[in-house]
């Protein structure tokens, strides 16, 4: 089976084709999307942090210039919202907005929201065990980083139902050609948040609290503040990225340790941390990450031009053998585990921290003493789409 992300099976399983990748070569053109796919971990590292490379090109070239089109006119409520965020912002944009964000989401911050994070996964997995199981997707994995992430910005619980909806129109254009109807909907949701954003953060300048938005609004240093847009943005990408992996890790996550019953008999709190990164590395939740050349780079003996774009796997690179010493192995005590599931260089995620506190505590709440253990009612099937990978359920019971 080739590389083919449209293809069930390739989703399910994904590693014996990055294992033909990495064979095959360091740098390999796939036509379906006109893109250099690259399969090794020092290849994807290393791009991570050349700045030869960009999430976009439009701080140096035009559209035009770069040979690119520019994006539909009726797109544009999506790229206006995308384009001002952390994750898709070059220097110097980049790192004014990251620093000013960074005055705002501190260490401190994510170490005050522990008890909280605690508690909920607690509060979710007794829901779980009430019921006698049920689908750990919708029960544990989905409510708990979108309650966190909503606490953190400070979205009153009566407004938090449209979030993951929210989250998940607009994370839909981030797979590979999308279709109408995908951009049509992330349009809206972008609008909607968008616009839901901007009556929160009005408030919260007229009665500041201790949340993130307050944050985010009294963030300032010797070149100015955060713009509303940059404001909106940083608080989106916070809830896209910051529960879409988290989420997928924790399904994925599941999944896999029903499928290795002897590592889940053996994992108990001591091992959590590394377990949490091995999961991460074993089934990644974010598959691929894409970055356009903004000046001739050569991988290997190939020389890529200007103007095209790269898929660098994270897939692959967090299999590959030349990196990690038994890659298809699950191992939960894996002590030299850097795998990149978090990104690498500027761009790598401002809530690691957050992410790992949360995986923690869900993991931990079930698989705390007098919890029964969990066990999968019937094998799960994959969403579609493969950039953001996850199940599209898990059945569970005790």
């Amino acid at each position: 089976m080739g590389f083919d992300p449209w293809d069930a099976a390739f989703v399910a399983d994904p590693y014996p084709a990055y294992r033909e990748l990495r064979e095959q070569g360091r740098a390999l053109w796939w036509e379906a999307t006109g893109q250099w796919l690259v399969p090794h971990y020092a290849d994807v590292s290393a791009l991570l942090r050349d700045r030869r490379l960009g999430r976009t090109y439009l701080h140096r070239f035009s559209h035009e210039e770069f040979g690119r089109e520019a994006p539909p006119p009726g797109h544009e409520p999506f790229h206006v919202l995308n384009d001002n965020g952390l994750l898709d912002l070059e220097d110097p944009a980049h790192a004014r907005v990251r620093r000013l964000v960074s005055k705002a989401f501190t260490p401190r911050t994510v170490e005050q929201l522990a008890p909280a994070v605690d508690r909920l996964a607690r509060e979710l997995v007794g829901q779980l065990l009430a019921d006698g199981g049920g689908d750990l997707l919708t029960v544990v994995a989905e409510p708990l980083p979108v309650a966190v992430i909503a606490e953190l910005l400070g979205v009153p619980e009566a407004d938090r139902a449209p979030l993951r909806p929210w989250s998940a129109d607009i994370c839909g254009m981030y797979e590979l050609r999308p279709d109408e109807e995908t951009a049509r909907r992330a349009v809206r949701a972008s609008e909607e948040f968008s616009a839901y954003l901007r009556e929160l953060i009005a408030e919260r300048r007229k009665k500041p609290g201790e949340d993130l938005i307050s944050g985010l609004i009294a963030a300032h240093d010797d070149e100015g503040r955060l713009s509303e847009q940059e404001m909106i943005s940083t608080c989106v990408l916070l809830l896209n990225a910051g529960h879409e992996a988290t989420v997928n890790t924790t399904v994925n996550g599941w999944w896999t340790l029903f499928r290795h019953p002897e590592q889940l008999a053996s994992l108990d709190s001591e091992k959590l941390s590394t377990a949490v990164d091995e999961l991460m590395r074993y089934d990644t939740p974010l598959q691929m990450f894409e970055r356009w050349v903004l000046d001739d780079i050569r991988i290997g003996d190939t020389v890529i031009p200007r103007g095209a774009e790269v898929a660098l796997l994270f897939g692959s690179a967090n299999r590959d053998p030349a990196r990690f010493e038994r890659p298809d192995d699950l191992d939960l005590v894996r002590a030299d585990n850097p795998h990149l599931s978090f990104g690498a260089g500027i761009h790598y995620c401002l809530g690691a921290p957050l992410a790992r506190r949360e995986l923690t505590a869900s993991f931990g709440a079930l698989l705390a003493d007098g919890v029964p253990p969990l066990k999968l009612v019937r094998e799960p099937r994959w969403r579609d789409g493969y950039v953001i990978r996850g199940l599209d359920e898990l059945l569970v019971e005790f």
